[in-house]
C-alpha cells in the first residue's frame, strides 16, 4: 500500500529512478521540482536561508485578533496582500456572552480600516473559502491555522502562528532553511468505499511517528493522480499536517483546471508538473488500489488501523488506548472502551463528517448515497453533517443529497470547524465519537477530564462513517456494504458569497473606528532580555510528545482568544493544572525583584552560582517548562504567548516537534532551549536553571550555551543548553523580548 524510501531519487521520464541522469546532481535537480520553481519566485533572501513574501494569508476568528492587535501595535496602517479573515471557529462557543460576536464585529471593522475580506459567520470554513477565492497555482499562501494547505490546487500553503502573519502584514519575511522535497508518488485508483481519509491516516501512520518528513514539502506526482477528482485530492492534501511536513504541492490537470473554471477563476489555472531530472531527498509510493478503509484510534492520526484488522483486533487495541489514557490523564478519569466490542461488533456512539477534510462536496454526495432509503436509527448513534461553506451546502440542497441525509435521520448544520477541536457536539462521557476531521488528540472532543470527564475520537472516512450509520453504528468499512457511488458534478454558485463577504482589499479607509468589545484587550507590558536569567521549573512534562492542545486547551477556551490575561488561565489546565498558580508566583518574584525587593528565595539561589548582589539587576527570574518534544499539532501562537502573558521566558526540550511552535515561542521571547539527546535531564518542578550571559550568547550566535540547575535541596549540576539555527531577526526579537517590542523598537527608530 505505502512504502517509504529514504534515499534520494529522480524522477526521469515521470518515473522514480535512483541513478542521476547526465548533467544532473541532487542540487541542481531540486530546483527542477515543482516545489523549488515556487519557492524560488517567492523568495527574496538566497537559495539556503529563504526570506519568503506570500501572495495572501488567511485567519480565522480564534487567531485574527491578536494579530491585528499585534500588527497594529507595531505600526500597521494597509494590508499590503489580500487577507481573508473567517469566522468559523467561534461561531458555537457557548460561554462568554457578547464576546464571540464581539470578535466578529472586531474583525469587520479591521477590514473597513486596513482592506481585508471579511467572511461572515458560518459562511465558509477557513481552508474552504481559501481553496474557493484565494487557491492560484504557483501562489503561496500563509494561514494562522496549522492545516493551511492547498497543496492539491497547485498552491503551496504554510500554516504558522500569528506573529508570521504579522510579519507579513508588516512587509517582512518568513524566514525558513532551504527545505527538502520528498517524492510521494501515487498508482493505482482506489476501490469502491475507500475515500481521501483512508488514503491521509495510512500516509500519516507510515510518517508521522519517525518523523521522516518533518519540515520538508511533499510534492504529489504520479499516475494516480488522474484517478483522484478536486476534491479527493484536497481531502488528503489538508491531512498532511499531520505528518509534521512543513507544506505540499501537487502536478496539476485537467481535473484542476476544472475546479478553477467551476469557481469563476480560470485565469487561476496553468499546469505544474517537475522538469525533467528532478531530484528528491527521498520518496514514498502509494499503490491507491491497495488502500483499505481506515480507522485511527485516540490520540493520534497516526495511532491508525485497517477497519478489517482493528475490527479483528479491537480487545486488545482498545485496551491499549485505555492504558495510554491513563498515562495521559494521570489516573483522573478512568477511560472504558473495550466495552464497544459488543460480540463481533465494534460500537462507534457518534459519527461526525465536518470541516476542511470531512464537509467536501464529494464526500457528503457519497455519503447521502450510501445512506439513501435507510436510518440512522433511533438508538444511542447519532450523525451530524456539516458541510464545508454555504455555496456546498445550496449545491448539496439543489441535487437532493441534503434531502437523503435528513430522510435517513442525520442532522445536517452549518459551515464550522467545532467538530475538529470540541467546540461542537461534544459526546458523552466515556463515548467513542467517529469523525471525518483533522485531528483526534486527547480533549478535541470537548471533554473536561479535570471535571471528571472522559470522551474520545476515532478518525474515520465520510464514507466508513455513513455505512456504520447505516448499520445503527457497528463500524462498519464502506467496502463491506452494496452501494453503487454516481459521480456528480459540482456546481458552484458565488452569488451566495457576493451577498455577504466583504471585499475589501485595496480600500483601506484609515478613517474607520475599530469596534471592540470589553473582551478584546492589548497585550500586558513585555520587558525586553536581560543580561542573565534565572528559570523556575512550573511544569516537566515527560511525556513522548505534548501537543499544542495540552500546553493551551481548544474548545471553549477559543472564547477567549481575544484577551490575552483571560486566556491565559487556561494554560496547562488540562495537563498540569498546577502550572498557572505556579507561573504567576514565580512572575510576582521578578515583580518584586524589578521593585528593589527581591525575595529572599531568589537571593539564595543566586548565591548558589555567583554573587546575588552583582547578579540581580541583571538576572530576570522567570517560569520554564520542560517537555521532551512540544509543540505538535495547532499553529496556534497562544501555547507560546499564555506562557508568556504569565512570565515565562523559555522552554526546554530535547526537539520541537514542529517549526511552527518553535517560530510561535521565538516571536514571544520565549528562548527556545534544547538539550542534546544523550542529556539526562531527570530534574523537577520548583529546581532552578540559571544561565548567565543570555543576552550576549544570543546577540553572537553561541549555540552551545552553559548553565547551572540549581536543585530544590540547594545542590548545583551543569548543564549544557542549545539554541541553534536563530536568523538575525530571531536574535533581536528574543533580545527585544518579543515580536511586539521589536518591531516598536524599530518603528520608533524610523
Amino acid at each position: 500500500m505505502i512504502e517509504v524510501i529514504t534515499h534520494g531519487v529522480y524522477l526521469v521520464g515521470g518515473k522514480p529512478q535512483e541513478a542521476a541522469p547526465a548533467g544532473m546532481n541532487p542540487e541542481k535537480g531540486r530546483q527542477n521540482t515543482i516545489a523549488y520553481s515556487i519557492l524560488n519566485a517567492h523568495n527574496v533572501g538566497d537559495s539556503k536561508k529563504m526570506r519568503i513574501k506570500f501572495d495572501s494569508l488567511v485567519s480565522h476568528d480564534i487567531t485574527y485578533v491578536g494579530i491585528i492587535q499585534t500588527a497594529r501595535a507595531s505600526g500597521l496602517q494597509e494590508f499590503p496582500i489580500p487577507y481573508a479573515m473567517t469566522n468559523c471557529h467561534n461561531s458555537l462557543c457557548a460561554v462568554g456572552g457578547t464576546i464571540n460576536e464581539d470578535d466578529h464585529v472586531f474583525g469587520l471593522s479591521a477590514a473597513k480600516k486596513y482592506g481585508g475580506i471579511f467572511v461572515p459567520t458560518n459562511q465558509s470554513v477557513i481552508h474552504s473559502y481559501a481553496r474557493e477565492a484565494l487557491a492560484k497555482c504557483g501562489d503561496m499562501i500563509l494561514g494562522s491555522d496549522s492545516h493551511t494547505r492547498y497543496g492539491a490546487l497547485g498552491t503551496m500553503g504554510v500554516g504558522e502562528g500569528g506573529g508570521e502573519l504579522v510579519k507579513q502584514l508588516l512587509s517582512n519575511t518568513y524566514d525558513v532553511n532551504a527545505p527538502e522535497v520528498v517524492l510521494v508518488y501515487l498508482t493505482g485508483a482506489p476501490k469502491r468505499g475507500v475515500g481521501p481519509h483512508d488514503v491521509a491516516l495510512a500516509l500519516v501512520k507510515a510518517t508521522f511517528k519517525s518523523g521522516v518528513v518533518k519540515n520538508k514539502v511533499l510534492e504529489f506526482v504520479g499516475p494516480g493522480i488522474k484517478s483522484l477528482s478536486a476534491d479527493f485530492r484536497n481531502g488528503i492534501d489538508v491531512m498532511t499536517t499531520e505528518t509534521t511536513c512543513l507544506s505540499s504541492i501537487w502536478e496539476t490537470d485537467e481535473e484542476i483546471q476544472k475546479f478553477y473554471t467551476i469557481h469563476g477563476r480560470p485565469e487561476a489555472y496553468k499546469k505544474l508538473q517537475p522538469q525533467e531530472g528532478a531530484y528528491y531527498d527521498m520518496m514514498i509510493t502509494i499503490d491507491l488500489s491497495k488502500v483499505e478503509p481506515m480507522i485511527a484510534l485516540p490520540f493520534h492520526p497516526s495511532n491508525a488501523y485497517t477497519i478489517a484488522e482493528f475490527k479483528a483486533n479491537a480487545k486488545d487495541i482498545l485496551r491499549e488506548v485505555e492504558e495510554e489514557a491513563k498515562k495521559t490523564f494521570g489516573g483522573k478519569v478512568n477511560l472504558k472502551l473495550t466495552d464497544k466490542v459488543v460480540g463481533k461488533d465494534v460500537m462507534g456512539d457518534q459519527g461526525i463528517i465536518a470541516g476542511c477534510a470531512g464537509g467536501l462536496f464529494d464526500n457528503i454526495v457519497e455519503a447521502a448515497q450510501i445512506l439513501d432509503g435507510g436510518s440512522t436509527g433511533n438508538s444511542y448513534f447519532g450523525l451530524s453533517v456539516y458541510p464545508t461553506s454555504v455555496p456546498v451546502n445550496l449545491a448539496l440542497t439543489r441535487i437532493g443529497a441534503i434531502e437523503k441525509l435528513l430522510m435517513a435521520g442525520a442532522i445536517v448544520k452549518p459551515s464550522f470547524c467545532g467538530p475538529c477541536f470540541g467546540a461542537g457536539d461534544v459526546p458523552a462521557n466515556n463515548g467513542l465519537s467517529l469523525r471525518h476531521v483533522t485531528r483526534n488528540f486527547p480533549n478535541r472532543e470537548g471533554s473536561k477530564p479535570s471535571d471528571g470527564q472522559v470522551a474520545t475520537v476515532a478518525l474515520m472516512d465520510a464514507r466508513s462513517i455513513a455505512a456504520t450509520a447505516l448499520n445503527g453504528g457497528k463500524i462498519t468499512a464502506a467496502t463491506e456494504i452494496e452501494y453503487t457511488p454516481k459521480h456528480v458534478e459540482y456546481e458552484f454558485d458565488k452569488s451566495v458569497y457576493e451577498k455577504r463577504i466583504y471585499y475589501g482589499f485595496g480600500k483601506a479607509n484609515p478613517n474607520e473606528e475599530l469596534k471592540y468589545g470589553p473582551n478584546i484587550t492589548d497585550w500586558p507590558k513585555m520587558y525586553p532580555l536581560t543580561d542573565h536569567i534565572l528559570l523556575k521549573l512550573a511544569a516537566v512534562i515527560r511525556d513522548e510528545v505534548t501537543t499544542t492542545d495540552e500546553l493551551i486547551p481548544s474548545g471553549e477556551t477559543s472564547s477567549y482568544r481575544s484577551n490575552p490575561l483571560r486566556l491565559a488561565e487556561f494554560a496547562l489546565s488540562r495537563r498540569v493544572p498546577e502550572y498557572v498558580g505556579r507561573a504567576k508566583a514565580i512572575k510576582a518574584m521578578d515583580e518584586s525583584r524589578r521593585e528593589g525587593n527581591a525575595p529572599e528565595e531568589i537571593i539564595n539561589a543566586l548565591s548558589k552560582v555567583g554573587n546575588a548582589k552583582e547578579l540581580i539587576n541583571e538576572t530576570t527570574v522567570a517560569s520554564c517548562v520542560f517537555a521532551n518534544k512540544p509543540g505538535d499539532g495547532s499553529a496556534r501562537e497562544q501555547a507560546a504567548s499564555c506562557q508568556k502573558v504569565l512570565g515565562g521566558l523559555a522552554n526546554i526540550c530535547y526537539e520541537y516537534a514542529t517549526k511552527r511552535y518553535r517560530s510561535n515561542c521565538i516571536n514571544w521571547g520565549i528562548i527556545p532551549f534544547t538539550l542534546a539527546k544523550d542529556t539526562k535531564f531527570d530534574y523537577e518542578v520548583d529546581d532552578y536553571v540559571f544561565v548567565p550571559n543570555i543576552k550576549d550568547a544570543i546577540a553572537n550566535g553561541k549555540e552551545e550555551i552553559p548553565a547551572k540547575v540549581i536543585t530544590k535541596d540547594g545542590k548545583v549540576h551543569d548543564i549544557t543548553l542549545y539554541c541553534a539555527g536563530l536568523t538575525a531577526d530571531e536574535k533581536e526579537i528574543l533580545i527585544d523580548g518579543c515580536l511586539i517590542n521589536y518591531y516598536g523598537r524599530n518603528l520608533k527608530k524610523n
